[in-house]
């Protein structure tokens, strides 16, 4: 059974797109090291300052915890912040992503 980390939370403003540049450096790693044992996608909200983050993860390692931009990614999270995050831990049930990628 996969296991989910499902996170929310609004950026103000004026940190949005360096909040955006971070996601995208952590994404280019991950996908560089490919750790194994980890789905994860990102949404930022139409308004521009509200991400959700969804991580799916076997359980067996931790994919993060060698990754330098996602250590980057949470230095100064708390200053970006505009509303504390929400996190919500699940069970994954299914997934459905079409034919094309």
């Amino acid at each position: 059974m996969r296991r989910a980390a499902v996170v929310q939370y609004r950026t103000s403003a004026d940190s949005a797109e360096h909040n955006r540049c971070l996601i995208e450096e952590v994404l280019i790693e991950l996908g560089a090291r490919d750790p194994g044992g980890l789905d994860y996608q990102v949404l930022q909200f139409e308004d521009g300052t509200g991400f959700l983050h969804v991580a799916v993860f076997d359980g067996i390692s931790d994919a993060f915890a060698d990754c330098e931009a996602d250590r980057e990614f949470h230095r100064d999270l708390e200053q970006r912040l505009a509303t504390p995050p929400i996190i919500s831990r699940a069970r994954l049930i299914g997934a459905y992503f079409g034919r094309t990628r």
